[in-house]
């Protein structure tokens, strides 16, 4: 297999891009991975290590091209010119709650110094009827490798043996939607307030649909939260009720009115948003609905979309992963209308932009 094309189309890319992208899509084969994560309510299957240096969520496929031998990463066994090295299992892993709970079972390590939460595991969306297709929330779940719910005492008490034992630097919180009118923001808060009191320079990012009421987002900000993500995926309305029926009924100019909200509330580039390829939008659109997103101070995270077990897209659509030089080529012209915003994921108080492992848009120096 050739080496992953530098240029894609008339859009040229980093070759650090170019492969980081093709790694996102075609996974990487790995002995062990002491830190991976394989189900879950966002990019899953996956082995978390550092790509010269920098934090990376690669998924582990046992086909992919992509091998690891002496620190360094090879494709169709030539070397890539990459050095990969696995993040060590935490320490924080091996205790558990009084109640015997183990901390993994509450929050996992992301990257090498993210510590991440999904504080209730369930979704009201989640009948198959409504359920986003690429989404796995509940599998977790049901292979009791999380709880339902994590009371604010217990994502304080991982969080600060995370902290003390293995060095985290934030902390992502999101929550499956609930039936009242905040959508589960309510509870995000309450769990915030509660890391804030023992690790108050924490900074924190809470994650979740537009709450009902706007005056939510304030006071997510007031309980101690730093950034926000409030998730779309897609800006296309046709792909919106066709691969998430149920999130999609929330009319895109909720979304809007939660992102100006939230850009007033938490700041410029403090905000920020998903946007899957891959799910059959026009990539001239993707690009234009970002350059819109960027417009209004919302950072728009750039993700290929990843077939995964447990979703429907894999176990009912069969949907392929997308082309990598369409992924490569949205990636690098949202990377550059970043750039030209002076807008940069690292520049972030927390969550998925600040860490960056699940996409390549870091590479484009956004």
């Amino acid at each position: 297999m050739a080496a992953p094309t530098s240029t894609t189309g008339n859009h040229p890319t980093s070759t650090a891009s170019a492969t980081r992208v093709d790694l996102a899509i075609q996974g990487i084969r790995l002995a062990d991975a002491p830190v991976s994560r394989r189900a879950g309510a966002g990019p899953s299957d996956d082995g978390h290590v550092l790509l010269d240096g920098v934090g990376a969520a690669i998924p582990l496929n046992p086909r992919s091209p992509y091998t690891v031998a002496g620190g360094k990463l090879l494709l169709d066994g030539a070397d890539t010119g990459l050095g990969v090295e696995t993040i060590t299992r935490p320490r924080f892993y091996d205790l558990t709650t009084a109640d015997g709970v183990p901390y993994e079972q509450i929050a996992r390590l992301h990257s090498a110094r993210v510590l991440a939460t999904t504080v209730v595991q369930t979704c009201v969306r989640y009948d198959e009827d409504q359920r986003c297709r690429f989404c796995a929330i509940e599998e977790s779940l049901r292979q009791g490798s999380t709880i339902a719910v994590k009371s604010p005492a217990q994502v304080a008490e991982v969080a600060l043996a995370a902290h003390e034992l293995d060095g985290i630097t934030q902390m992502v919180m999101t929550t499956g939607t609930s039936n009242g009118r905040d959508r589960g923001a309510t509870h995000l808060a309450r769990c915030v307030r509660a890391v804030r009191e023992v690790l108050p320079d924490l900074p924190i990012q809470v994650q979740c649909e537009p709450p009902g009421d706007l005056a939510t987002i304030q006071e997510l900000h007031d309980a101690g939260a730093r950034s926000i993500g409030i998730h779309v995926e897609s800006l296309d309305d046709d792909v919106r009720r066709r691969w998430m029926p149920g999130k999609g009924s929330v009319p895109m100019s909720e979304y809007r009115a939660a992102w100006a909200e939230a850009v007033r509330v938490f700041g410029w580039n403090e905000v920020s948003t998903y946007l899957l390829v891959g799910l059959g939008e026009d990539p001239d659109e993707t690009v234009a609905a970002a350059t819109e997103l960027i417009d209004m101070g919302v950072y728009p995270f750039v993700v290929p979309f990843r077939p995964l077990a447990g979703t429907l897209a894999t176990e009912v659509d069969r949907v392929p992963a997308p082309d990598p030089r369409n992924v490569a080529s949205v990636t690098s012209r949202v990377g550059a209308a970043l750039r030209r915003a002076g807008m940069a994921g690292a520049a972030q108080s927390a969550g998925c932009a600040a860490c960056g492992a699940c996409s390549a848009l870091a590479c484009e120096g956004a």
